[in-house]
């Protein structure tokens, strides 16, 4: 088997000499019967971004001054509960929190944990209103320079397999797997999953990606703690850390769903190849990866499948605003639908904030945006049907930024395997 050290990849790196691959010029060269070999690659970069349910965030905080209070009970930062300790911090004036990236705001439900993460690392001013235990109360405001420590901790992220949902049944469903309540009759279909860009998808035996195994994680530094909560042989995921302070609020964000607001992340991950079996690997394209389809009502009740060829390719990425077609009143619902709030009043398209779910272009009326998400075949209970994709819980966009922004790091002498 041919194969070659990880120390030999990293010299190679070192003298400028490394043949480094995103996972997507591995597959466009793959699907356009390029002659790729093994000796033809040292590293590729694999990258996803989606929402990932099990984020949280450890801030260390100050309130007030010194022995003003014992101890904090209640902590809400912009109305989203953190919760204090472990340390109690008696009469030191700060508190340790823990912030959940899925909790809701007490004062707007759709404004959560995803929402403040990216309102923090953008450098906006946070609200912060602690009780202490014995019913003080103390208000004030804290931004990104006045937070000396902050880590993120996301204990089951980057699925190698995920599920698409539909509802075949004649009622509403409240989902987090749906940007809007998902109405029955089979004409709604969402899905996540990056496909063969995803990290674990391209290293299916484990290999590479281990406990220790250095990352990208929302634009900086990160680590792999080793598999997630609720990873399994067959639905493996990971459990990753970085420093706040140095991730990116372009890689991380609030998006609103049928159950209120969620948290997504970008992560990217090197491959180094090492042998000709983790070269394989990383040869597997979107036909290849099987997209099990559920029904809304339960991600346990599934009803056939598709693949990942049938969601992403050919498909726009982002969608365009026709200025000609805007209506401000026909407008009201899409703005307020956004799952990350990238519609403005005049309804144009913040494209910084912009995820591609696709959901404006579900509901517009007149044609006001338009995106060609495609539509999937689906055989479903001995009858055929034919789905429009109308909600994406991935964004293939922000996972190929941070794999190209990982290459660049790694070729630059930024980041070392």
């Amino acid at each position: 088997m041919l194969k070659r050290s990880l120390d030999e990849i990293k010299e190679k790196i070192k003298k400028g000499d490394a043949n480094v691959f995103t996972a997507q010029e591995i597959k466009e060269a793959i699907k356009n019967e390029e002659d790729i070999k093994f000796d033809d690659v040292d590293v590729v970069t694999c990258g996803t971004c989606g929402i990932m349910s099990g984020t949280a965030a450890i801030f260390h905080i100050g309130v007030t001054e010194p022995g003003v209070f014992q101890k904090a009970k209640k902590v809400y930062l912009n109305g989203v509960p953190a919760y204090p300790g472990p340390c109690p911090n008696e009469l030191l004036g700060s508190v340790d929190v823990i912030a959940y990236g899925t909790e809701h705001s007490v004062r707007d439900h759709e404004y959560g944990g995803g929402f403040l993460f990216k309102d923090l690392l953008s450098g906006n001013d946070i609200d912060v209103e602690v009780e202490a235990i014995d019913g003080q109360k103390f208000e004030t405001t804290v931004n990104i320079e006045d937070i000396p420590r902050a880590q993120i901790i996301g204990v089951r992220m980057a699925f190698r397999n995920y599920t698409a949902f539909v509802n075949p049944a004649n009622d509403v469903v409240n989902s987090i797997f749906n940007g809007i309540p998902m109405k029955g009759g089979l004409d709604q279909f969402s899905f996540s999953g990056c496909g063969d860009l995803n990290p674990l998808q391209n290293d299916v035996g484990r290999n590479v990606i281990k406990e220790g195994t250095k990352i990208l994680f929302n634009g900086g530094p990160g680590v792999v703690l080793g598999s997630g909560t609720r990873s399994s042989d067959t639905k493996p995921n990971l459990m990753l850390t970085g420093d706040m302070l140095k991730m990116s609020s372009e890689y991380i964000g609030g998006f609103k769903t049928g159950a209120g607001p969620e948290i997504y992340d970008s992560v990217a991950i090197p491959i180094p190849i090492l042998n000709e079996n983790i070269f394989n690997d990383v040869k597997i394209v979107n036909s290849d990866i099987p997209l099990v389809v559920a029904d809304i009502h339960g991600r346990h009740l599934p009803l056939t499948e598709t693949s990942y060829d049938k969601v992403w390719e050919g498909y726009d990425e982002r969608p365009t605003f026709n200025s000609s077609n805007f209506k401000k009143e026909d407008n009201i619902e899409v703005q307020k639908a956004c799952p990350t709030n990238a519609i403005n009043d005049n309804g144009t398209i913040n494209l910084d904030k912009c995820f591609g779910c696709g959901l404006c272009a579900y509901i517009t009326k007149n044609k006001t945006y338009n995106m060609n998400l495609g539509s999937v075949d689906l055989e479903i209970e001995n009858k055929n049907h034919n789905i429009p994709i109308t909600c994406r819980q991935s964004d293939i966009q922000r996972g190929k930024k941070i794999s190209v922004k990982l290459k660049q790091e790694i070729n630059n002498g930024e980041f070392e395997l």
